[in-house]
């Protein structure tokens, strides 16, 4: 499984032919956590899977935080000594360690995190981000984004394409699937991710967001039984978020494991499980 090669690339334009499956990140962690048994099971066949983070922009040293923006990175374990930027280094730091332990390629974009934009900030409340709706200023970064994404197409006809498909609502959660729904309409295969664990919080709101995107989606399952180990290792590099999103190492562990299991609770299998448009 190891290639003893650079992993990461700097620009949208190191992307290749090679890159056949490319999965939409709107943070750094966010396709560890949902496809990392996917891109286990692709680099062990020999795929060149790349992860592009969308929002993984350093904010201006003199970027002003909200209190909730403040809370954030407390909880976080960020340096209140040290720049706003440097959690965001941090985290990047825990990006490449888990993709390098993976053997995927990775991009990050410099899109910001949606708590680092607007001056007032734009999302000052839990509630304003993850349900809220995107704010009227940030729809400059779906428009962006999507073009990019078109031209990538245009070059790479035949790469398959993993998106979030939005559950929770969190609001970078929306841009990208947004975005990659102008993939859907140019004809690209997307295959829409549910996002862990936003998708333990609330059991009605997997479907609930099928309802909301208003076209037909069929399950697509894929096996990675023998991959979740590594999905669960790659997922504790991002020690930052494991108490932000998980009581711990060890419950984050065992709901990965649980909610894969219970797609098919079958003896030993654990699936990931996708939605493609018709």
């Amino acid at each position: 499984m190891w290639r003893n090669e650079e992993l990461r690339l700097t620009s949208l334009n190191d992307i290749t032919t090679k890159h056949r499956h490319i999965f939409l990140s709107p943070h750094f962690d966010d396709v560890i956590y949902s496809c990392g048994g996917t891109l286990g099971v692709q680099v062990s066949s020999g795929l060149r899977p790349l992860v592009l983070t969308v929002f993984g922009g350093i904010p201006a040293p003199d970027t002003q935080l909200s209190s909730y923006a403040t809370a954030m990175h407390r909880e976080m374990g960020a340096d209140p000594a040290k720049a706003v930027g440097n959690i965001v280094e941090v985290r990047r730091q825990e990006d490449a360690a888990a993709c390098d332990f993976l053997q995927a390629d990775y991009l990050w974009l410099d899109y910001l995190d949606a708590p680092y934009r607007g001056t007032p900030a734009y999302y000052t409340t839990e509630e304003a981000l993850i349900g809220g709706e995107v704010h009227s200023s940030d729809l400059w970064i779906d428009k962006n984004l999507a073009e990019d994404l078109l031209a990538l197409r245009s070059r790479l006809p035949d790469a398959v394409w993993y998106a979030p498909l939005g559950i929770g609502r969190h609001v970078d959660h929306q841009i990208v699937c947004s975005a990659a729904d102008r993939l859907v309409q140019s004809g690209a295969k997307v295959y829409f991710y549910e996002d862990f664990p936003y998708v333990l919080r609330n059991p009605q709101a997997r479907d609930a967001r099928l309802q909301e995107l208003g076209q037909g989606f069929d399950p697509v399952l894929v096996e990675m039984s023998e991959m979740l180990p590594l999905r669960q290792t790659a997922a504790d590099k991002y020690e930052t978020q494991t108490l932000v999103n998980f009581e711990s190492q060890a419950a984050m562990h065992a709901e990965m494991a649980r909610y894969t299991h219970s797609i098919r609770p079958v003896e030993t299998v654990h699936l990931e499980r996708y939605w493609q448009p018709r």
